[in-house]
């Protein structure tokens, strides 16, 4: 049933009144009395020193997980089970990666913002393209996705009017936001608080529904029977011929595209880095390191409901659920969790409503933040109005929150996000810039001679050769790629380069060009600006080299056991 109860609708209140009390506290401490910010815009948009390394961790997580999650690799999980939390495991390794070799990089040379970052590496030309490229694609893709799918989500929870839903998450988002990173920061605690509760609390009944189906009960039994008529969905690596292998190829999620994908999303990612650029570097770093265990919980609460959900659809086809997973005539993956929501008890359903909703106004705070503070650093800050001040470039940041929401809400009904697939929309439309990105990122900390002339070219390039590989499967045959697993024939016939795989081509096409083009400049003695780097930076405390082990053994431990 699309509703919800009264004790729901009151679960939800408390968490509602829970979260807007506690952030109007910490705004109110971080004020004076005549009610202006103290501190300047660094304080506004990064929490410079305020944040702990569990709000940082808890941040991070808080927006991260949205209803691409909650709704997408649920769907995921539906459909082709426990590999996509390939997504989750792989990152969790990944963070440890950024915290021992990116952050200390961003610390040492005081980066606020990635455009600043590109400026003070290359040129303010680099930066100011890549800061309208990512105003653009934070509020057309990201933005907007989450708004859209949370709110569809919440209105097949809730019965509630779709538009309605949107506005109400971009409002409730827009009062934190405006908060600045502080609020944001330690409201998110609260946020994961409720994300996990709820989250784990939907696994818990999924499980349970899937022994009940079976004349069981108990959540391991439960998890025991998923995994007996559903084997084909507890498989972390897929074979070529699975019919999954084009969103999966194989060793490509651990060896391959997926590395870009992760430390593209969580080193190059102002929406990500800002949570720790206000720290020092031990905090920074544990704040991290508790992301990353965070990370391997993940697929607990969004991919196992999704797996449960296609046990039950499958003894259910023609029935109740069945039905439900429908949609427009066809079967929806994406309906997993909405549908097991519904059939949630009262009150554990509130809660879970309440998850979700944390989920998608955290992610959207967070977003919106990171939009604000790209446009007042490096777009208003540099070329609007160079002379504004503190004051001013806190108003511009908030004037900047609202504009941005607003413009995801009018923008997100017509660009058929849910057409698409969530999770597979951001994939999509991220896809084509993430490997030329990563390389310019990578180069530029790593290598003293990549230029801005290399730089340029990584980030037009490895796009435009991004379109040229999704495009080439339909005119050119590229059968001879097929022995190595590069490609694999669709219902067409057709040989496509599955979309990890093109990644990988794109990153290595980019960062080959960028060492040729830097090699030619130096001949022709052009100069570059290096970063502050030296070794003991690298160097990560005993206390956080225990945590990243025991992170590496559990990873291993179950890719071993799921292989």
């Amino acid at each position: 049933m699309n509703q919800l109860a009264t004790i729901d609708y009151i679960v939800f209140f408390v968490y509602f009144i829970i979260v807007s009390s506690y952030g109007i506290w910490i705004y109110r401490r971080k004020t004076g009395h005549d009610g202006t910010i103290e501190g300047d815009s660094k304080d506004y948009f990064l929490a410079e020193g305020s944040l702990t390394w569990w709000a940082i961790g808890s941040s991070l997580i808080a927006s991260n997980i949205s209803a691409e999650q909650f709704v997408g690799m649920s769907g995921s999980g539906f459909k082709m089970g426990l590999a996509i939390a390939t997504y989750e495991w792989m990152a969790a390794i990944t963070l440890v990666v950024v915290a021992v070799f990116f952050i200390p990089v961003y610390l040492k040379n005081n980066i606020a913002t990635m455009p600043q970052f590109l400026s003070q590496r290359y040129n303010g030309t680099v930066a100011m393209i890549m800061a309208l490229f990512w105003l653009a694609l934070y509020i057309v893709v990201n933005l907007t996705s989450i708004l859209y799918l949370g709110a569809i989500a919440i209105s097949s929870i809730a019965g509630l009017n779709l538009t309605f839903c949107m506005y109400m998450l971009a409002g409730f988002a827009v009062i934190i936001t405006l908060g600045g990173m502080k609020v944001i920061g330690f409201t998110d605690v609260i946020q994961v608080f409720f994300l996990i509760l709820g989250g784990l609390a939907t696994t818990y009944l999924a499980l349970n529904l899937v022994a009940e189906h079976y004349g069981s009960s108990g959540v391991l039994n439960g998890f025991s029977l998923m995994t007996e008529h559903a084997s084909d969905h507890f498989q972390m690596i897929f074979k070529r011929d699975n019919e999954n292998y084009m969103d999966l190829p194989g060793l490509t999620v651990l060896l391959g595209g997926m590395w870009i994908v992760n430390l593209n999303y969580w080193g190059c990612n102002q929406y990500i880095t800002q949570r720790a650029l206000g720290a020092d570097l031990p905090t920074a770093r544990a704040g991290i390191l508790f992301a990353a265990f965070l990370k391997l919980l993940m697929p607990v609460i969004v991919v196992l409901p999704g797996i449960a959900a296609y046990v039950l659809y499958k003894q259910d086809i023609f029935g109740e659920f069945g039905k439900a997973m429908v949609s427009g005539g066809e079967l929806n993956p994406d309906r997993a969790y909405p549908v097991l929501l519904n059939i949630l008890p009262v009150g554990l359903k509130g809660l879970s409503f309440a998850a979700l909703t944390a989920a998608v106004v955290a992610s959207l705070a967070g977003k919106a933040n990171s939009i604000a503070t790209i446009f007042t650093l490096d777009v208003y800050k540099k070329v609007i109005n160079p002379a504004a001040s503190e004051k001013t470039l806190v108003s511009t940041g908030k004037i900047a929150v609202v504009v941005a929401m607003i413009l995801g809400v009018l923008i997100a009904p017509h660009l058929g996000i849910d057409k698409k697939g969530g999770f597979q929309y951001i994939q999509e439309y991220t896809g084509f810039v993430s490997p030329g990105i990563f390389a310019m990122f990578i180069l530029g900390f790593f290598w003293k001679k990549t230029t801005s002339s290399a730089a340029l070219f990584a980030t037009i390039g490895g796009f435009l050769l991004s379109i040229l590989l999704k495009f080439l499967p339909g005119v050119v045959n590229l059968s001879f790629l097929s022995p190595f697993g590069f490609s694999i024939k669709n219902a067409a016939g057709v040989y496509e380069i599955p979309f990890l795989d093109r990644m990988g081509f794109v990153f290595i096409f980019c960062v080959i060009g960028m060492i040729i083009i830097s090699l030619y400049e130096k001949s022709r003695g052009v100069k570059t600006n290096g970063l502050e780097i030296d070794s003991s930076m690298f160097k990560p405390q005993p206390s956080f080299a225990i945590g990243t082990a025991v992170i590496l053994v559990i990873i291993t431990a179950l890719y071993t056991i799921y292989w």
